[in-house]
């Protein structure tokens, strides 16, 4: 069962992904997409680790997703935090958008034919302004918010998560009334 968790930065993702991984009896891995490039983020991602029980396992994968899915035992409940990060390192490991898609389309479909619970955490950045003077930013945003809509179609469930709070994301229709 793959459950997607959308939101803006600090607004409750990553704590509501530790609650539902931590509600069910399977043993948990937390695969890790983010790397210590400078002195904030490794307190970032110690923060993280913190906020995690011990006997969780943890597979740190900045670009090989898929690769990492097929090294995890089925059943075992996953949470991937975070695909923003894991898109940045794509595009930075010189990935086009349409390689960077692909990629998302088969992690995608490991998720979501699994045997076990996998919990994906994503920012949604599309929401502000256009960053009109960053061509690279705009490919960035674009890129995200396409791999999302891949995540959110494959998922059987997907919440907004605003200051701490969780909205349900209801499926597409071919016709919205």
């Amino acid at each position: 069962m793959l459950t997607l968790l959308l939101g803006g930065a600090r607004s409750g993702k990553s704590a509501l992904a530790l609650e539902l991984a931590s509600s069910g009896a399977a043993p948990v891995i937390f695969l890790a997409t983010g790397e210590a490039s400078d002195d904030e983020m490794a307190e970032r991602i110690a923060l993280h680790r913190s906020q995690r029980p011990a006997a969780w396992g943890t597979v740190e994968e900045p670009v090989e997703l898929a690769k990492a899915f097929r090294d995890i035992a089925d059943g075992t409940t996953l949470v991937v935090d975070c695909l923003t990060l894991w898109v940045a390192n794509l595009l930075a490991a010189g990935y086009d958008d349409d390689a960077a898609l692909a990629a998302a389309g088969a992690v995608a479909a490991l998720c979501a034919d699994r045997t076990g619970r996998v919990i994906v955490v994503s920012n949604e950045v599309g929401s502000g302004i256009v960053p009109t003077d960053n061509s690279l930013s705009r490919r960035y945003r674009d890129v995200l918010g396409q791999v999302n809509m891949v995540f959110a179609a494959r998922a059987e469930d997907a919440f907004l998560v605003v200051a701490g709070r969780v909205l349900p994301l209801l499926p597409t229709k071919s016709t919205i009334q």
